[in-house]
């Protein structure tokens, strides 16, 4: 069996987005400058990988990270390396693109590149063995997954109440807020901040799990700060409170507080991963498969996590995630994104592809006997879609 064809389709939105009642902190929020800090950070384009065989076999990859940068490196660097190989090779074909791109890519794009064709060779191994990816990453480890929900991007108490309400009576065992307020607003903002975390522990009450995102907002002298203030509400994790390559920062930090560390939604590679768990630096990997180096990669850092005591809790919902989690022991739940109007971005894969897991009383289960990833492209109400080849 052999390659054929690597297609990629970039699917941009043009339709209508909700952005009134989203306000969180970001790494452009430290600016003064910055009158958008979120306008970087929002994505509305999708880049899909389509990988066909001689045989007929059809793997589906995806990419949310710069789609269109991404089309671009699969297009002119990733494609060629590509035809005529086996794509049951997966370990080989994963070394042949990351080693072929080394000198220009290692993270970021490149890594994205290669994490959605590596989906869609894993979507064909899957199809070919008539078995779901799970189970060729190591079966099932769990009746099914249990999920948390992820979203209360709101400023407003009353809404952050209500809505956390609601989803508690939903069924989920757990949800995640944004921080509102940005490191500009000072001590005021923090204290809107913990407020912020504090109506959601009061509206949930003490079963229920809380987590809290920083998105790389803030600096090591306000997270401490902040960690402090946070203590009496019993966060499950608090995340990505400093920039990504601050390692050794998050290392000092989480020698600071007693609130697990979350990170690594932006770190690349079992490499990356390696220098986070050499340093102490998270207590929980978050990281996205389509963006780390595929399920070849996210199988190598489960199991380094896994033998560190780090539990793995890969951002976003999504097929591709929900594999991994199945599959391993070191991942006790997934993020669940629900399926609303396009606000921030996380939510295009519910317009794009049929088959997406759609969680019961805050539960997930996936299917034993669909194969491989078990996605397939829509092909109706893609009105509000710009789509390029």
């Amino acid at each position: 069996m052999k390659i054929t064809k690597v297609r990629t389709k970039l699917y941009q939105w043009n339709g209508p987005v909700l952005t009134s009642n989203t306000v969180f902190a970001t790494p452009l929020s430290p600016l003064h400058f910055q009158s958008d800090t979120q306008a970087a950070f929002r994505f509305f384009s999708w880049l899909v990988v389509e990988v066909e065989t001689d045989e007929g076999h059809v793997g589906y990859g995806n990419a949310g990270l710069s789609p269109d940068i991404t089309k671009a490196v699969i297009d002119s660097k990733l494609s060629s390396l590509l035809i005529g190989e086996n794509p049951l090779n997966t370990e080989y074909l994963f070394e042949k693109m990351y080693r072929s791109t080394v000198a220009y890519g290692r993270k970021g794009t490149v890594i994205a590149a290669i994490s959605a064709i590596d989906i869609a060779l894993w979507d064909i191994k899957g199809k070919v063995m008539k078995q779901p990816v799970f189970m060729l990453m190591g079966g099932r480890t769990r009746p099914n997954i249990e999920t948390y929900y992820s979203r209360l991007y709101t400023r407003d108490l009353d809404s952050l109440q209500a809505e956390a309400i609601h989803y508690k009576e939903q069924g989920f065992s757990g949800m995640k807020l944004r921080c509102g307020y940005p490191l500009t607003e000072g001590v005021a903002g923090m204290r809107k901040n913990v407020e912020m975390v504090k109506v959601v522990r009061e509206a949930v009450g003490d079963d229920i799990n809380v987590m809290l995102e920083g998105y790389m907002g803030f600096n090591l002298a306000y997270a401490k700060q902040f960690l402090k203030a946070l203590e009496p509400y019993n966060l499950r994790w608090a995340e990505e409170l400093l920039l990504p390559d601050e390692i050794h920062n998050f290392a000092k930090l989480r020698q600071y507080t007693d609130i697990p560390l979350s990170g690594g939604e932006h770190e690349y590679t079992r490499y990356g991963f390696h220098d986070l768990l050499q340093t102490g630096a998270l207590d929980i990997f978050q990281f996205d498969t389509n963006r780390v180096g595929g399920f070849t990669e996210a199988q190598k850092i489960c199991n380094m996590a896994l033998s560190h005591g780090v539990e793995v809790i890969p951002h976003g919902g999504q097929m591709h995630n929900l594999h991994v989690v199945m599959s391993s022991f070191a991942s006790p739940m997934a993020e669940y994104f629900p399926q609303t109007e396009i606000e921030v971005g996380n939510e295009m894969f519910w317009y794009i592809f049929d088959g997406e897991a759609i969680a019961e009383n805050g539960r997930l289960q996936l299917d034993d006997t669909l194969p491989g990833v078990g996605l397939t492209l829509k092909t109706e109400g893609l009105e509000h879609f710009i789509i390029t080849e």
